[in-house]
């Protein structure tokens, strides 16, 4: 699960499929990507703001 701030003061949370070994920038760029063509208000495209956490 990738959560990503937005402008708007909110998060949005992505749930990235990778496997076991993929790196955390690639989960984030991923989920900023999804993010970024929706529709919602533009998300912060810093790594360090994002919440990253494996879920089994």
């Amino acid at each position: 699960m990738v959560a990503l701030p937005a402008v708007d003061g909110r998060e949005y949370v992505y749930r990235v499929y990778a496997p076991e070994d993929a790196l955390l920038a690639d989960l984030f760029w991923e989920a900023w990507h999804c993010h970024d063509e929706s529709a919602f208000p533009r998300a912060w495209d810093l790594f360090d703001a994002a919440v990253i956490r494996r879920v089994d």
